[in-house]
């Protein structure tokens, strides 16, 4: 079965930190870029950041820069967003998500990042205290 699973979501105090966990099973981590996204409570998902296996280039959204880092670990098939200074506006259910390049791009879906969602795991909250 092919799946994504996220954790080390919680409760953290403004100007906190967390690390988010994405473990993939079923297919091969490596073939696909891992993209993390949130969604905030009455608010769209939006993307936050990419990183391709390939290259290693990464994304950021301009809300993110400088306090969140994407990293993989490809022995483990787990990747990771490690997010510093947190600020009430982090709030949301943060998404990790396998994507290719195809031929449909998902609106979703940064232009920075591969455009089509393979899988979606089934989301961490985390929520920030001011």
């Amino acid at each position: 079965e092919v799946q994504l699973v996220e954790s080390g979501g919680g409760l953290v105090q403004a100007g906190g930190s967390l690390r988010l966990s994405c473990a993939a099973s079923g297919f091969t981590f490596d073939d696909y870029a891992i993209g993390w996204f949130r969604q905030a409570p009455g608010k769209e998902r939006e993307g936050v950041s990419c990183a391709s296996s390939r290259d290693g280039s990464t994304y950021y959204a301009d809300s993110v820069k400088g306090r969140f880092t994407i990293s993989s670990d490809y022995a483990k098939n787990t990747a990771y967003l490690q997010m510093n200074s947190l600020n009430a506006e982090d709030t949301a259910v943060y998404y990790c998500a396998a994507l290719r390049r195809g031929s449909v791009h998902h609106r979703v879906v940064p232009d920075g990042c591969p455009g089509y969602v393979e899988v979606w795991g089934q989301g961490t909250l985390v929520t920030v205290s001011s």
